[in-house]
Parts: C-alpha cells; sequence; structure tokens
C-alpha cells in the first residue's frame, strides 16, 4: 500500500488556494512536517461543502475515513491528503504547451496554413517551413499545419519555390497560467472544487 506515497494523487495550491501543481503524498507529506503547507480537510456533503486548513500535527490525529486513502507507518494509519496549501507562496507560474503535432494543430485551428481549409481528422501533417533538409528546426517558428497532398507537393523546398504562401506567420502560443494544463486523471473528486475541466 506504501507505492501509493509515489503517485501523483495530491492536488497542491497557492496561499490564495489557486491550483499551481499536482505532488506525490511523500512530497506532500514533507511540505507539511515542515509548515511549508497545510493539509485542506475537506467533507463533501449534498450541495455543502466544509474545507478546513489543518497542520500536520492535526492531520497526524485526525481519522481515517472509509472514502480515504491512507499509509501505515509507525505512528499507525495516516490519511493522505488530497489538497494541500502552500501557505508561503502566492504566484500561479506560467508555462506554454509543449510542443507536439496536437499543440500545433491546436494553435493552427486544424486549417491548411497554405490553403486555409478546415482539415479532417487524417488529413493533415506537420511541415517544416524551411525544410530539415536545409537546417530548418523544430520549432513554434518553423512549424505549421498542413493538408498531407500539400505538404507532398511541397516536400524539401521553401514555400515560394512551391508555388505556396503562407497565411499568417507561425508563432510560439501565449504562456497560459499552470492552472490550465492540469488535469484530474485519477477522478479525485476534492479537486473539481479547484480546478475547471
Amino acid at each position: 500500500m506504501n507505492d501509493i506515497l509515489n503517485q501523483n494523487i495530491v492536488l497542491v495550491l497557492n496561499r490564495h488556494w489557486q491550483a499551481i501543481n499536482i505532488r506525490t503524498p511523500a512530497d506532500a507529506f514533507c511540505q507539511l512536517a515542515t509548515n511549508s503547507a497545510t493539509a485542506l480537510d475537506i467533507e463533501l456533503g449534498a450541495g455543502a461543502e466544509a474545507l478546513r486548513p489543518v497542520t500536520w500535527a492535526e492531520w497526524l490525529t485526525l481519522p481515517v475515513r472509509p472514502q480515504d486513502r491512507s499509509v501505515r507507518t509507525v505512528r499507525g494509519v495516516v490519511r493522505v491528503p488530497t489538497v494541500i496549501v502552500a501557505v508561503n507562496y502566492a504566484r500561479v507560474p506560467r508555462r506554454r504547451p509543449k510542443l507536439s503535432a496536437r499543440t500545433i494543430r491546436e494553435r493552427d485551428g486544424n486549417r491548411c496554413q497554405y490553403t486555409g481549409r478546415l482539415l479532417r481528422p487524417g488529413e493533415g501533417s506537420l511541415d517544416h517551413v524551411l525544410p530539415r533538409s536545409r537546417g530548418g528546426a523544430d520549432s513554434w517558428e518553423n512549424l505549421v499545419w498542413a493538408a498531407k497532398d500539400v505538404n507532398q507537393r511541397k516536400a524539401d523546398r521553401l514555400p515560394h519555390e512551391a508555388g505556396l504562401q503562407l497565411l499568417a506567420v507561425p508563432r510560439a502560443p501565449q504562456e497560459m497560467p499552470v492552472t490550465a494544463y492540469l488535469r484530474n486523471p485519477h477522478a479525485i473528486a476534492e479537486w473539481k472544487l479547484f480546478l475547471t475541466e
């Protein structure tokens, strides 16, 4: 049961109760024990929620309810928190989405960046504006979503050499609050109070 200590199942909030990260129970216990975080004792009820910040000393004394995950320690069974608050941290970190075919397709609205045609699944692919054979990089500024037939016609040429023109200059998307990227893959009910999906 102690393998639960290494699963990413604890949502971390900043001191303004905004979601900023996901951690393991082992990390959460360390933060609680050093007083850099408090745990939230959350009671989900019929239409009403009770949220109460709890220090590490008090957390160790809380009873383990049937719905709670827990770990066995030398001091006995300890409930695993689902949400903790980093009491000294106020920021919401920002980041850019990871560069991938999916994020390029999303950035370009699933449209061919040479023809403007809306593409169905399987009709598009990544195109390097400056081909890799000519030193083109895998970057936001050099990748676009293109129809497969257009991409094949362009081949290892520059757009103007293939009689094509980009509809817009490709750019990196703006950084967004990390909260926008946090997901609840384990369907933890208490997280739904803090995440929008």
